[in-house]
């Protein structure tokens, strides 16, 4: 199972590596990733696998809900179907 994570938040060192050794952390894979800085403020879009992962898709949202929290930032976890049909045209 794929799962989209997206995080927004002003910009500081570290989110990269902190949401990636998070991820590791739970044996889930990053398929796919994208950053970039709109104003001041970070964007990142990730495409993981859950396939293998320590942890469900809920555990995982729970995990970096928590995570973002600390860090400043605002951290969502979809699964990919249902990112897929929200944003088809």
């Amino acid at each position: 199972m794929n799962a989209i994570i997206t995080v927004v938040g002003s910009d500081k060192v570290g989110i990269i590596a902190e949401v990636s050794a998070l991820l590791a952390k739970q044996k889930i894979n990053i398929a796919d990733i994208t950053q970039t800085i709109l104003s001041g403020n970070f964007v990142m879009m990730m495409m993981v696998s859950l396939d293998g992962a320590l942890v469900t898709i809920d555990e995982l949202r729970t995990i970096l809900t928590k995570a973002g929290e600390q860090m400043g930032v605002e951290i969502n976890v979809m699964a990919e179907k249902v990112f897929s049909s929200m944003n088809r045209i």
